[in-house]
Order: structure tokens, then sequence, then C-alpha cells
């Protein structure tokens, strides 16, 4: 009965009947560790899987046929995007940017499987802080909203966990990549592995360990390969404004630190921040025309 069972849970129809969309059909094998539908976009689905064996946890990234554009064209775009965003992880893991190794990839059928990155995303780690930071402030009588300066003897690790960023965005912009869609949830706090030197910085000897990780750059969809000045900067220019609208609080403190955290990281950082302050300056003008 226990095999019986078994069998049943490796079912390729019911899996196909539990899942809410068609699922790729690497993940119908018989073998195929029942998959969890973690998010979906537009252009593609992301799973979670394993990966050879059952203790070995992966992602996999699939991008479902579009019945809306050109068969051929549909093919084409997919293989491209594919085997362009295995390409962009794979030079970053070649020269030491934290991002999820590349396991296999299929740009035929639409799909790419990458380690999976333990931990969870900046943006909830950074908003648990902010959130632990006001309900003390009104513990001790005050409104709870005030602007996070990074001179409290609390922000050592929201300093240490900015300045982490800074470099990790340094470090991809110095190997040639231009990640295009820079924001707190694309990137991972993956824990610190003992015995290991982290990639990006240390953690803080204080703290209660909320913001303590390794910063893993994740979801290179949209990632181009570019030494353009411009491009870097618009980068920069996502990310400040993205962390701006998620971490208001933070947001002039993390400007700081990422300016000079990136500096250190990257040699030409000086001409991509002289130029992001004409892309910041663009941006204004937008704004105010509408």
């Amino acid at each position: 009965m226990a095999m019986a069972a078994v069998a049943d849970s490796a079912d390729p129809s019911q899996q196909q009947q539990q899942q809410p969309f068609p699922l790729p059909a690497i993940l119908t094998n018989p073998s195929s560790t029942p998959p969890e539908l973690i998010t979906q976009g537009a252009e593609g689905r992301l799973y979670k899987t394993t990966y050879l064996l059952p203790s070995i946890p992966c992602a996999l990234k699939y991008r479902p046929p579009k019945p809306w554009r050109h068969r051929v064209l549909d093919a084409r775009l997919t293989r491209h995007r594919i085997l362009a965003e295995a390409r962009n992880l794979a030079k970053c893991k070649r020269e030491g940017v934290s991002v999820p190794s590349v396991y296999a990839i299929d740009e035929s059928a639409g799909w790419l499987m990458m380690e999976w990155v333990a931990g969870g995303p900046v943006r909830a780690a950074i908003n648990e802080s902010l959130r632990r930071r006001r309900d003390d402030e009104k513990a001790a009588g005050r409104s709870g909203d005030a602007i996070v300066e990074g001179d409290a003897e609390g922000d050592q690790d929201l300093v240490a966990l900015l300045r982490r960023i800074g470099e990790a965005v340094g470090r991809m912009h110095k190997v040639g990549i231009v990640h295009g869609d820079l924001t707190t949830s694309n990137m991972m706090l993956r824990p610190w592995e003992r015995g290991k030197e982290p990639a990006n910085g240390h953690a803080t000897p204080a703290g209660d360990g909320l913001l303590d990780g390794e910063i893993v750059i994740i979801d290179f969809g949209l990632a181009s390969q570019s030494t353009s000045e411009e491009d870097r900067a618009v980068d920069l220019y996502v990310l400040e404004r993205a962390f701006a609208s998620t971490h208001p609080r933070a947001e002039k403190l993390f400007t700081t630190l990422l300016e000079s955290a990136y500096r250190e990281a990257f040699k030409q950082a000086p001409v991509v921040l002289k130029k992001l302050e004409d892309v910041r300056m663009r941006g204004r003008k937008r704004s105010m025309i509408g």
C-alpha cells in the first residue's frame, strides 16, 4: 500500500491536475519531485523542485509559449532570453559575483534550472527591521516615523547590509553585467556558511541576526552585458527609486551608503556616479512634466 501511495503521488496526470497551470514537460517525468509554484510573472513562472537527488533543491524558471505571439517569433524570443539569462548568470558566477548557479537548460523547451538560494528576500528583512525599530520608538514615546540616519546604536546591522548591497552591485557592474531590474525583491539574504569567506562583507558582531547574510542577486531575465556608464547609472537609478518606494524611511541612508560601497567595489564608479546625477535630473524633469 505504501508503494502504491508513492506511485500515485508521482503520477504525472495527478501532478498536472493539482497545478494551476500546465507544467513544462521536464516536471511531468515520473521521477520528478512534485513541483511547487513559487511565483508567476508576466513572462514566466518559477517552480521549486529538485535536481538529480531529492536532497538537492533547485529553482526552475519556465517561459511558457505565448499564444498571442507568432509561433516562430515566440520560439526565437524564448530561446534568446533563456540563453542570455544563463550566459549572464554563468559569467557572474565565474567572476565571483554571488548569483545562483546554473544547473541545466533547455532553451527550446523554455526552461532554466538553477541553484535554490536559501534564505529570504532582502526586502522582507529590511521591512521587518524597520517595523521593529518603529515599535521600539513608539514604546519609548516617540512618533515611530523618524528618518533612519544610520548613527543610532541599533542601526549597525542595517548600515552593514546596505553596504553589502552596494558592494554586490559594484562587483556585478565590474564584470560587465547590467541587471535591468534591481530591487530589494531581487536580492536574497543567504545565511552565512561556516568556514567560507563571504563574497560581499561580513555580519556585524552585535544584532539579532535578522539582517545577517550574503547578498545574492537573482532574476536576470532583463539583464544584459554592457560596459556603458549610462546603462550602469540607469541600473543604479532603478535600484534607488525602488528602494525609496519600498523603504522610504531609509532612503537617505541607502543613497549615501550605496555610493560609498559601490566606489570601493568598482574602480570606474566615479564616472558612473557622475552619470547617475544626469539620470536623476532626467527623472526629476520627467516627473515634473508628467
